[in-house]
């Protein structure tokens, strides 16, 4: 066993002297530093000083317990085997996209719910048992709710998915499989609607609560460990840049996160430049950098990459940008769908959104700029979350339902129903 967690609190990334207690999860910024104008996350902070560097000696293999010193408390059986996903040289690849260094694609795919998702609710759903929160609720488009919907499962515990129509629908077909409760709304009302089932029932939120995005703090924490199998995978170094597709910001922090404990701990004496990904025709993130804006709030133009098209950002991307010296930049939707097509010519099949990152540092490319050294570009999920299914059987629950959902929710809590 690698042995106990060694968090200590939750800290204020508005103020980083700012520490709170582990519990309970504040998870809607941090109390002491946001207001209605601008809310600000929290990260999980550690006892670095107890971590034995040999913790780092060890492969890195599938589940994320091997890394518990590092990680906020896990709930004993918890894991699926997530993790520990694969690093591919793609030279030909990145040649023939002007690569002038090395490319490796990371594929997150290949996780127990096919996305990096299963990484951040791992630390969510455990922070939920070891609460006692009676369940899970997330509003989600897609791959976060199917992570969230299976450690529920295999916590034994309800799930609340609250989602809208969009160009997904077969993840209504995985949500069902795995048992949770689907609440179908507009997509302006699921925050809402969330923020209601959270209200009435103690359910634990997996999902952002706030208008910028702060989110559950003990999520992102599972992200660092991507930047930990790096170090390991590469040989005990890290890349020279990272390509994230981005949508609130939660896996390019918990990469900055990772790299950065690795420099405390004297085990690279660098962070990674990380490059954000972000879909042109929204960027929150991207104009947030560019204005020197702690967030920013988009309009909601449409875009195919329903996983990371988002119309508001938070402060952990640009804290994350900052830390890594990293840039934050957009690709176009002709460019992710024609990134999605190259990767699957080459035996990836990946979600629009997954493509992103790879499609940003294309375009990057084509304008005359270079991206040296080793370049690893994230690849988030598979393509086979995006094609049309016919639900027309599965049940959904309409936003009008939702009070009668709650009291079933309550009195089954009461029972002790599955």
């Amino acid at each position: 066993m690698a042995g106990a967690s060694l968090a200590i609190g939750q800290r204020s990334l508005g103020d980083r002297s700012k520490l709170f207690p582990l519990l309970p999860v504040l998870t809607e910024g941090c109390p002491a530093t946001s207001d209605a104008e601008m809310q600000y996350p929290l990260e999980i902070d550690y006892a670095y000083d107890r971590v034995d560097p040999a913790l780092f000696d060890q492969p890195p293999l599938p589940g994320l317990a091997r890394w518990a010193p590092l990680l906020p408390p896990l709930a004993p059986g918890l894991d699926l085997g997530e993790g520990g996903t694969a690093l591919v040289p793609a030279d030909d690849l990145g040649r023939a996209l002007g690569f002038t260094g090395r490319l490796l694609l990371k594929d997150e795919s290949r996780n127990p719910t096919w996305s990096h998702k299963d990484r951040l609710n791992l630390c969510t759903v455990s922070t939920a048992i070891l609460s006692g929160a009676p369940g899970i609720a997330v509003a989600s488009s897609g791959n976060h709710g199917a992570a969230a919907a299976a450690f529920a499962a295999r916590a034994g515990l309800p799930c609340v998915v609250v989602t809208s129509e969009g160009p997904q629908p077969s993840f209504r077909r995985l949500l069902a499989a795995l048992g949770a409760h689907v609440v179908l709304t507009d997509a302006d009302n699921r925050w809402p609607v969330l923020r209601r089932i959270v209200a009435a029932t103690g359910f634990m939120p997996a999902s952002n609560l706030t208008r910028f995005h702060t989110g559950n703090p003990y999520g992102p924490e599972g992200y660092k460990t991507i930047a930990y199998e790096l170090f390991l995978q590469l040989g005990r170094r890290v890349p020279d840049s990272v390509l994230v597709p981005t949508g609130y910001a939660e896996l390019l922090y918990g990469l900055a996160k990772g790299f950065r404990e690795l420099r405390l701990l004297g085990l690279a004496d660098r962070v990674p430049q990380l490059l954000s990904a972000e879909p042109a025709a929204r960027g929150p993130l991207a104009r947030a950098a560019g204005s020197n804006a702690a967030a920013m709030e988009v309009a909601p133009e449409p875009s195919a990459a329903a996983g990371i098209a988002c119309t508001v950002g938070g402060y952990r991307g640009i804290v994350a940008l900052q830390e890594s010296h990293g840039r934050a930049l957009t690709c176009s939707e002709a460019g992710m769908a024609e990134m999605q097509a190259r990767l699957a010519r080459h035996g990836y099949y990946q979600e629009i959104s997954g493509a992103a990152g790879l499609a940003a540092g294309a375009e990057v490319i084509a304008r005359g700029e270079k991206l040296d050294g080793i370049v690893v570009a994230i690849l988030t999920s598979t393509g086979l979350k995006d094609g049309p299914m016919d639900v027309s059987d599965v049940p959904v629950c309409a936003a009008e339902e939702v009070e009668a959902l709650i009291a079933r929710l309550q009195a089954e809590g009461e029972t002790g129903a599955p």
